[in-house]
């Protein structure tokens, strides 16, 4: 825990050095495919009292200058499979963008969609001895906030404040300078498989790139894809990716739940194939451009030549309507739906003020999937398109883009995160260190 707290603060110095310079890169490294966008930032933005109480919460101009995409190679589920092949998809993907923006870029965020995310809710409690709420007293609380046992190999990657209370007065965004005779403070933890970080910070290193930050895929889809309105009264994001569906809840415009279904967009493409006995690239097309999940009385008399579904593909001269490829993907679909429909009441969703959920994602253009998410999940379902952010292409802005640009807005406008703070010297990790060394002081 000490080495992965001085890797973020690490981490989040190289940021401010990067917005400094006015440049930086944004990697969202998914299973079908690999985004870069280049920023350039007109200035780290002035900090003010209200937006929080982390050193890094800001505001900040800026505006996209180069963008690029490529298919996604070496990827499996979410996580890195074959090293070099990613290492050789990164590198195409950021020239491209970097010969688009004209500039060089040597620090990059990237986003992480797999490793087993889960999710921890902390509680810590401390008396004020001032009386009055000061910077090191936010600190302090954080520190006190009790972590369980992770479990071997993991590793946390967000670790965010989400509620602060002075006595009885709850539901506090910044706490400074409140009277009171104790702080308390609600913490949300998302963990993940510590070796799928280590292969994806090794893979950026292998590209020649420093990397100046991590995020959750799922948080940073939501960060995209929810309202202003959305984020504050509840709502979860539903993330429908090629490797993996990832489900996330947000409240008082933090994330405060967070959880994967194993189950993405290439499988129901590998079910095409299996059923109708064609090429995954064939299989690929079909889903894109004739796929659905509500069939109707016109699908069946609608045929699909298969002989033309990919070009240079022309051995198979059968022909299916629509309605059978719709028989196919459906079953896939209503199980990732159920699927996501168990993360949700694992989570407690149900008890949510507001219930609203909103699909993103590139599996989220699927025809009539929001109708059958309606029926699955609760009648508040809307389909969800990322924030339109400066300079950004027309072909950057569908669904399937909504991590990349919630990378970008996490870049500009950062939350507040355990490693923003200054520790105390006795606070955990170094606390049970120090009971220990006291223990054996005392009886030997």
């Amino acid at each position: 825990m000490a080495e992965l707290y001085q890797t973020q603060r690490a981490m989040r110095n190289i940021r401010r050095a990067a917005l400094q310079r006015g440049v930086i890169g944004i990697l969202d490294i998914g299973t079908s495919k690999i985004a870069c966008l280049v920023l350039r930032f007109d200035g780290t933005g002035t900090f003010r009292e209200t937006d929080g109480v982390g050193p890094m919460a800001g505001q900040a101009n800026f505006k996209v200058i180069g963008a690029a995409s490529t298919r996604s190679r070496g990827m499996r589920r979410g996580e890195i499979d074959v090293m070099a092949e990613t290492e050789r998809a990164i590198r195409t993907v950021v020239a491209a963008a970097q010969k688009v923006a004209g500039v060089r870029v040597d620090q990059v965020i990237a986003c992480l969609s797999g490793g087993r995310p889960t999710s921890y809710g902390l509680a810590g409690e401390i008396t004020l001895e001032a009386g009055r709420v000061h910077d090191h007293d936010v600190a302090r609380v954080l520190a006190a906030c009790d972590a369980p046992d992770y479990g071997r190999g993991r590793e946390v990657l967000h670790a965010q404040p989400v509620n602060f209370a002075v006595d009885n007065r709850s539901g506090l965004g910044d706490p400074r300078d409140h009277v009171g005779n104790k702080l308390a403070c609600d913490m949300h933890v998302l963990t993940v498989d510590g070796d799928v970080i280590g292969n994806l910070i090794q893979c950026i290193r292998r590209c020649d790139l420093e990397l100046a930050g991590i995020a959750s895929a799922s948080y940073a889809s939501a960060r995209a894809a929810l309202v202003e309105d959305e984020q504050e009264l509840g709502s979860a994001c539903v993330d429908f990716g090629g490797g993996g569906t990832g489900v996330s809840i947000f409240v008082k415009k933090h994330m405060i739940f967070a959880d994967t279904v194993k189950i993405g967009g290439h499988l129901i493409t590998q079910d095409i194939a299996q059923g109708l006995r064609v090429p995954l690239p064939v299989a690929e097309r079909l889903k894109t451009l004739s796929g659905g999940v509500e069939a109707t009385g016109r699908d069946d008399r609608d045929m699909l030549d298969l002989g033309d579904a990919a070009t240079g593909w022309e051995v198979d001269r059968r022909s299916v309507s629509r309605a059978d490829l719709i028989g196919i993907m459906r079953p896939r679909v209503e199980e990732i739906l159920e699927g996501v429909r168990e993360v949700l009441d694992a989570a407690g969703f149900d008890s949510m003020p507001s219930q609203q959920i909103v699909l993103t994602g590139g599996g989220s253009q699927i025809p009539g999937l929001d109708g059958l998410a309606a029926r699955i999940l609760g009648p508040n379902v809307r389909c969800g398109r990322p924030l339109r952010i400066d300079g950004l292409a027309h072909q950057f802005t569908d669904p399937g883009f909504s991590s990349a640009v919630g990378l970008a807005l996490f870049a500009a406008h950062p939350q507040d995160e355990w490693w923003d703070f200054e520790m105390p010297a006795e606070s955990y990790p170094s606390r049970s260190l120090r009971r220990a060394y006291r223990w054996f002081k005392n009886n030997w």
